[in-house]
């Protein structure tokens, strides 16, 4: 029996380089790969262009999932330090909540990747706002995941931690978080 599947109905965001802040971070729990089981969230995005379409229009939202690890040859700390700006301390590592991400400005790259179910847009690099750069901030129109009716705690990779900490929202210092 052949299955046909229509091209998503959905705008993908544009390409380019992109004032953005990040807007979520989701563990996604042991994901099963073609290299055995990781364990891996995904960053979320919004970006200064509205996607008129929507209804309401709103910001485009564009994401990257990551295995979780902040080894130095990490795609995730790679990220991370050009996010930042520069490397982490000993110290910083040792004390990292991704919750912190929440709210911090940046540039993002996208790139559109075209399929036969259609066009995604795909972020390919990070990096830190221009110095005078005016950051971007929430809009209130993104609704977390983890605060979501439907949202489904996933198949953990460690025991439960407590609840963090809420995020800082400033952007003081040349260092977003």
């Amino acid at each position: 029996m052949r299955i046909s599947h229509k091209p998503a109905d959905f705008t993908p965001a544009p390409e380019g380089r992109h004032n953005a802040v990040c807007c979520d971070v989701v563990d996604l729990g042991l994901v099963t790969g073609q290299y055995g089981e990781k364990h891996q969230c995904r960053i979320y995005w919004q970006i200064d262009e509205i996607n008129e379409d929507a209804k309401p229009p709103k910001r485009f939202v564009v994401s990257k999932q990551y295995n979780v690890s902040l080894d130095p040859k990490s795609t995730l700390r790679k990220n991370l330090e050009a996010w930042r700006g520069r490397g982490f301390t000993k110290e910083e590592l040792a004390d990292f909540d991704t919750e912190n991400l929440v709210g911090a400005p940046c540039e993002v790259v996208v790139q559109h990747n075209i399929k036969d179910e259609g066009t995604y847009a795909n972020v390919v690099s990070l990096v830190c706002l221009r110095k005078g750069d005016t950051p971007l901030k929430l809009d209130g129109s993104y609704t977390r995941k983890k605060d979501r009716d439907d949202y489904q705690a996933p198949r953990s990779a460690a025991p439960a931690a407590e609840e963090p900490a809420p995020a800082s929202s400033g952007y003081d210092d040349d260092v977003p978080f």
